[in-house]
């Protein structure tokens, strides 16, 4: 009853096209989050969760109120609306492939588009399994609508199933996440939980509670434009000012050369001319220190460039969230009650840190400790993405898992 519930929950949440916008000035940032926010609504309160609310900012919450006579603690779980604008997300046509026989996927026979275990050996993981992918021209959109469909199917068995005691559990579905506003207008205290985990994750088993800290720079160059016939030591090119800038951070702290606990510096776009040119970099370390650090000598090539050419060089720096492990730490035991309901349900918790950022690190940071949990994807931001059933089934019942561990946690 799960699978084809579930199932049929992803398939159509996938087809309405919810990509975000990080050049739009709205929030939500797409008019289609909104839309997508009122379907989910009557589908809401339509299996009977309780106090179901879409607030002004794109928000949508509800909760399955205490069954128990036991003082217990409320959990949350939280997975987002929006679909990455990396990648497009319009017209999602997937497909189901059946009992997955560990060869190469034609995605699209006209383009000539195929999911292979040579490029992606992971799909060998998945042999036997029902999978979900792609027609090889826009993402799926299992991250996140997976953790959605996750979330409203276990909230669906545990209302039909009273004799499970549980304690309250609130629901939220948020926007814009995938550009970094997902957490920025989330009310924790209306939402009234003392702990939430994210449904976001990849693979099955993964519990995040660590990420990178994250910062911004964005170098503008000036330069100085002469016809380059008579440029003989007048011009200056704004062009080459910001190569000299690239070439002076380290080729092995790029995102291509680091795993793990690797920091590193990101150039993630360009643009210019002679008279002017910009870089804009992301900066990401799990470490504290060594995240200032960074900073720190981002200032320094800056400081550099405008010694060898003064004037020339102007440098803008933002922090965007920082590692919530500070955060989870002092309340380990949310930790240990997903793992136990992980086990419970014959899942490995695999636990790594996140090379990202996740909307529980900014709530965390807010006051709500906020992990997070593997939805079941792979491949996420592009036309190679897919989900295997069993995956998404199984972080289900790791939410039923959890629901029931908080229990025996409080006897």
């Amino acid at each position: 009853m799960i699978k084809d519930s579930l199932t049929e929950r992803f398939l159509k949440y996938v087809s309405i096209d919810t990509q975000s916008d990080a050049s739009s000035l709205h929030f939500p940032s797409t008019a289609t989050q909104t839309e997508f926010a009122r379907l989910l609504k009557k589908e809401m309160e339509k299996i009977g969760i309780s106090s179901v609310n879409l607030d002004e900012n794109g928000y949508l919450t509800g909760e399955i109120p205490s069954n128990s006579k036991k003082r217990l603690p409320s959990v949350g779980f939280i997975a987002h609306m929006d679909t990455s604008p990396d990648f497009s997300g319009k017209g999602v046509s997937p497909s189901i492939v059946k009992n997955y026989d560990g060869k190469p996927i034609l995605l699209n026979e006209q383009e000539d588009i195929i999911l292979s275990p040579e490029d992606f050996p992971e799909l060998k993981k998945y042999t036997g399994q029902d999978l979900i992918v792609t027609d090889g021209t826009t993402l799926l959109g299992a991250d996140d609508k997976a953790g959605i469909a996750e979330i409203m199917t276990a909230a669906e068995y545990l209302i039909g199933h009273p004799e499970i005691e549980h304690g309250r559990i609130g629901i939220a579905f948020t926007p814009d996440e995938e550009i970094g506003k997902g957490a920025s207008r989330f009310n924790v205290k209306r939402f009234d939980c003392d702990w939430a985990y994210t449904m976001d994750g990849g693979e099955t088993g993964e519990l995040e509670f660590e990420n990178f800290n994250a910062g911004e720079a964005i170098i503008t160059f000036k330069g100085r434009n002469v016809h380059p016939g008579t440029a003989k030591s007048k011009m200056i090119n704004a062009q080459h000012l910001a190569m000299a800038f690239a070439h002076l951070l380290p080729q092995n702290e790029r995102p291509e050369n680091t795993e793990g606990y690797e920091g590193f510096y990101h150039l993630i776009s360009m643009s210019g001319d002679v008279e002017k040119a910009t870089l804009h970099y992301i900066i990401r370390d799990h470490d504290t220190d060594t995240f200032e650090l960074r900073k720190k000598y981002i200032e320094e090539c800056a400081s550099k460039i405008n010694r060898e050419y003064p004037g020339s060089t102007t440098l803008s720096i933002r922090d965007q969230y920082f590692n919530m492990k500070e955060k989870i730490a002092p309340v380990f035991h949310i930790i240990e009650i997903a793992k136990r309901a992980m086990l419970n349900c014959g899942i490995t918790p695999v636990i790594k840190p996140i090379r990202g950022g996740t909307d529980g690190a900014i709530l965390s940071f807010k006051g709500l400790p906020c992990p997070n949990i593997f939805a079941g994807g792979l491949n996420f931001h592009g036309k190679y993405e897919f989900v295997p059933i069993p995956s998404m089934e199984k972080a289900c019942e790791v939410i039923i898992s959890i629901a029931k561990e908080v229990v025996l946690t409080n006897q």
